[in-house]
């Protein structure tokens, strides 16, 4: 399967949108090599602001500029967006739902090699839980590109989670991308397997290993964390009556934690979250994944556990 890396098709995504529509600017600070923001700046200069190392600064000047018409996407590494941006992006983009585009790269564990400090597993479960912050995680290069035209034309912020590494692609340019709407990849009646990011492709996989195994596995890309697709959640918890969810951040406040507190208020049904539980390691990217528990292995394992809780 053909692998593309996120964050090379998110810089070219931005560029293509930059081509037709001049509100589009973009801030970044001092990475725009690394979050490919840099492939705008290229075409675009004077719609383009390296702020240097200084991220609250950065997204303050977003706020700015959404005032005065523009639609700024702020780019750099998740982990010190959600940290050192957070004051502003809570306070002066939040509180006035002023119509930014948050781009937080290199997130879950895809910065493998620079470790804990820029690895980031938290960054979801805090956009997320600030009032009228729309929070989306794409799977792979065609999703990222529809994703980014998509928020361009959504008045109001935005946290838009890339990974680094490449990726599989698992979708071709006939992709249908909604705002709030889960996409079906796969069918099922055992167990449902909600997926977001690039570990989407770990849950296909998966859900392949299940079906030799005379388990039938539905698997749902869950692109919009919030507002997240309820009626879909309830309509395969009462279809399969057991869930697995699966993502590259913390299993506190994040897709997990948002699809159980859908479940608990009409439709209660086993659910099994896999996601991190501690501070990774610095090293190889897959070999990470293989560590901390997001294998198809694994997640085969989880969805026979919660099957066996019905």
């Amino acid at each position: 399967m053909k692998k593309v890396a996120i964050r090379d098709a998110y810089g070219e995504a931005l560029k293509k949108l930059g081509l037709v529509n001049e509100k589009i600017i973009a801030l970044e600070a001092d990475v725009g090599a690394s979050t490919k923001s840099a492939v705008f700046g290229k075409e675009f200069p004077d719609r383009y602001f390296n702020v240097g190392i200084s991220e609250m600064n950065m997204t303050a000047m977003a706020a700015g500029f959404a005032l005065e018409g523009f639609v700024p996407f702020v780019n750099t590494f998740a982990s010190f967006l959600t940290t050192r941006g957070a004051d502003p992006i809570q306070c002066l983009i939040a509180y006035d739902r002023l119509n930014v585009k948050l781009a937080g790269t290199y997130c879950g564990l895809s910065d493998s090699y620079d470790g804990a400090s820029h690895h980031s597993i938290t960054d979801m479960a805090f956009v997320r839980a600030i009032p009228g912050v729309t929070v989306v995680s794409v799977s792979d290069a065609v999703e990222t590109e529809k994703a980014v035209f998509a928020l361009a034309e959504y008045e109001g912020p935005v946290y838009l989670r890339l990974s680094r590494a490449p990726a599989p692609v698992i979708y071709d340019e006939t992709l249908k991308f909604e705002i709030g709407k889960g996409i079906v990849i796969k069918e099922g009646s055992d167990v449902t397997i909600i997926a977001t990011g690039t570990v989407l492709h770990k849950a296909l996989e998966a859900a392949k290993l299940l079906s030799e195994e005379g388990i039938e596995a539905a698997v749902i890309d869950m692109h919009t964390v919030k507002p997240i697709d309820r009626e879909l959640i309830y309509s395969y918890a009462k279809k399969t009556g057991a869930i697995v969810t699966v993502e590259e951040h913390s299993i506190h406040g994040g897709l997990g934690s948002a699809v159980a507190e859908v479940l608990v208020q009409e439709c209660p049904v086993p659910v099994e979250i896999i996601g991190a539980e501690e501070f990774a390691e610095s090293g190889d990217y897959e070999q990470l994944l293989e560590k901390y528990g997001y294998s198809s292995r694994e997640i085969g394992a989880a969805c026979r556990k919660v099957m066996a809780r019905k």
